[in-house]
């Protein structure tokens, strides 16, 4: 990434000279690009410290938006006064306003900026976390390597979806446990009478259908990190186990009086505010201190747009079976101007489809579509400062019966194979899977 290039998109000619011999007299490297030859240069956008943005056509300004959300590492966007109040669906600490005509010390200063910024993302590696190149996601890997190196009970919060999971992840791995297993555990899917014994264990006896011991997920995660999701949903009864494990680090099987050491490390997270459920009676507060040594806040998709682009790229990747699939400039304008109430999780799904519903191997707009209820994406918009776009009609029925056709004739032409119909249809196994399991559900009938 360079420390002095900045990038001049401005079809006032007038006014580009005069920022040009600005930049110059500041120590920069101006790169004055003419926007009646190409929208954006023959370059990656990272090859810059910023791109200054000022008039143009609206399609010129979706093709550099496009450009831009091609790189997850892209320079960030200094906006001259045709586009004060518009952050074109990027994230707010990647748009900065500029002033015209230009003072040199606001210039500066923006720049000096955004070279520290940049300076800090490279403190930590892609690889170390949640997918995502804005500050916010910047700061949540910083924090992961942080805590990784020790044995400190983390709680990471979040709305669902936001890859809480994820997160936890990332710290074992970082970790000195990385070779030791990692067992998660989802607290609020478990019934609470079932949930002691498969955390804890049971012996033979112990209650009716227990014909063997069997080992408890502490047992399993010997040495290595156990996570607790989900764990606002607990019972009082079993907080007050998990507060014993984790105050002398010893727990008995169900149906057993013989105490077992335990050495693993405890990551939980919630989508729940602990300190109001506390409140409420329903949380224990000592457990809440016990669990909240180390807080990891991890922010909503539509608190982080700018991440939209880089996540949706990566879960191409990883669904598209090896083919070279890409998304059209309209459809990342689309899924960057969406809210994402479901987060993260509601964004895979969406690229997952997509993949089924695309022509050829370019991803439209006209294939891209919401599942969120109209109720909801206003409770997202509600929670968003400043306005966002209008989002896309949710998934109609003409949409659904295409999917359904389309993964059902493959189905029957490849003689109801699911390896070879995933492959066909250009999508994972397991996306496959689930789509049929919503067809039994609804009744339809699979192909032998």
């Amino acid at each position: 990434m360079s420390t002095s290039r900045i990038l001049l998109l401005d079809c006032d000619t007038s006014r580009a000279a005069q920022i040009n011999a600005v930049l110059g007299f500041v120590d920069y490297s101006p790169c004055l690009h003419d926007m009646d030859v190409a929208a954006v240069p023959n370059e990656k956008p990272r090859e810059f410290l910023a791109v200054i943005m000022g008039k143009m056509s609206a399609e010129q300004c979706i093709a550099v938006c496009a450009w831009l959300r091609s790189d997850p590492q892209h320079a960030p966007l200094l906006l001259l006064p045709d586009w004060h109040g518009d952050n074109l669906g990027f994230d707010e600490a990647d748009v900065w306003s500029l002033d015209y005509p230009i003072r040199a010390p606001q210039l500066t200063e923006i720049l000096r900026r955004i070279s520290v910024q940049q300076l800090d993302a490279q403190v930590v590696p892609q690889a170390s976390g949640p997918t995502g190149n804005t500050i916010a996601i910047r700061r949540v890997r910083k924090m992961i390597q942080q805590v990784a190196a020790f044995d400190t009970t983390v709680l990471v919060t979040g709305e669902s979806g936001t890859g809480k999971e994820v997160v936890a992840r990332a710290i074992h791995d970082a970790s000195g446990r990385r070779d030791k297993p990692f067992v998660a555990v989802n607290c609020g899917a478990i019934p609470s009478e079932l949930l002691e014994s498969e955390l804890f264990g049971h012996e033979k006896g112990a209650f009716t259908g227990a014909i063997c011991s069997r080992q408890g997920r502490f047992e399993l995660a010997e040495g290595g990190t156990l996570f607790l999701d989900e764990i606002g949903d607990m019972s009082l009864p079993m907080q007050v186990k998990i507060l014993r494990v984790l105050q002398e680090r010893t727990f008995e099987r169900v149906g057993s009086n013989t105490s077992r050491q335990c050495d693993v490390r405890i990551i939980t997270a919630t989508h729940r505010n602990l300190e109001s459920r506390i409140n409420e009676g329903v949380f224990r507060e000592d457990l809440f201190y016990r669990l909240n040594v180390f807080p990891l806040y991890l922010p909503a998709l539509r608190e982080r747009p700018g991440d939209v682009a880089p996540l949706a790229q990566h879960f191409l990747q990883q669904y598209s079976a090896g083919q070279d699939v890409s998304f059209s400039a309209g459809a990342l304008l689309k899924l960057g101007d969406y809210p994402w109430p479901g987060n993260v999780r509601e964004l895979e799904n969406v690229v997952q489809r997509s993949l089924i519903l695309r022509n050829g191997l370019v991803i439209d707009e006209d294939v891209i579509a919401f599942e969120a209820s109209s109720g909801d994406r206003d409770a997202a918009s509600a929670a968003v400062a400043a306005p966002v776009a209008t989002p896309a009609p949710a998934l109609d029925s003409g949409l659904k019966a295409r999917e359904q056709a389309m993964i059902l004739d493959a189905l029957k032409a490849e003689r109801g194979s699911r390896k070879d119909t995933a492959e066909r249809l250009g999508i994972s196994p397991r996306t496959l899977r689930y789509k049929l399991a919503r067809f039994k559900e609804m009744g339809i009938a699979l192909p032998a």
